[in-house]
């Protein structure tokens, strides 16, 4: 296994199955695991978009934007998935069917409407404006980047901002 696919191999086997009990250090571990993936596909895409090269409010490589705002919404995703996993929702884990926008839109409608309201922002932005649509505009990008940040911090381990971890334990739900 390569430095590379160690940290997808690590979040596949993170997603407990339906009816699984996790211990709080369980929990505390997978929510550093997506968010730490999360945060590096965001860094690499902040790599990308400084290749754009910013021409006043526009950037001049649109290649590099698509690229970058691809990238960011893959981290946005991973996030997302780390955040139905700490919510006990069980993520389905085939590969042959992918996880569309509706599956973490749906279940985040029952569980935050606020994030919710992020996440179609930044799908709106990254993923069909950016890097389907290849904006250029920097102000727009940025909202984006802003988007996203927003909802990767919403998984931020406690730990990792000082404070203690919640202790609990979660029964795994299946999504409907």
């Amino acid at each position: 296994m390569t430095a590379k696919s160690k940290p997808k191999a690590a979040l596949k086997e993170a997603a407990p199955k339906s009816g699984a009990y996790v211990s709080v250090q369980e929990q505390q571990e997978r929510q550093e695991m997506f968010y730490s993936e999360a945060m590096r596909y965001m860094e690499n895409a902040k790599a990308y978009l400084k290749q754009a090269q910013k021409d006043g409010n526009y950037f001049r490589d649109t290649k590099y934007v698509r690229t970058a705002c691809g990238t960011a919404y893959s981290g946005v995703l991973i996030a997302m998935e780390g955040y139905l996993v700490q919510k006990g929702i069980h993520v389905p884990e085939n590969k042959k069917v992918r996880k569309s926008i509706e599956y973490f839109q749906s279940n985040l409608a029952k569980l935050n409407r606020k994030m919710l309201d992020n996440l179609n922002s930044a799908y709106k932005i990254l993923h069909l404006y950016g890097y389907y649509d290849g904006i250029d505009n920097v102000v727009v990008v940025n909202e984006g980047f802003s988007q996203a940040k927003s909802l990767i911090e919403t998984i931020k381990p406690a730990g990792l901002n000082g404070s203690p971890a919640k202790s609990r334990t979660v029964q795994v739900k299946t999504a409907g």
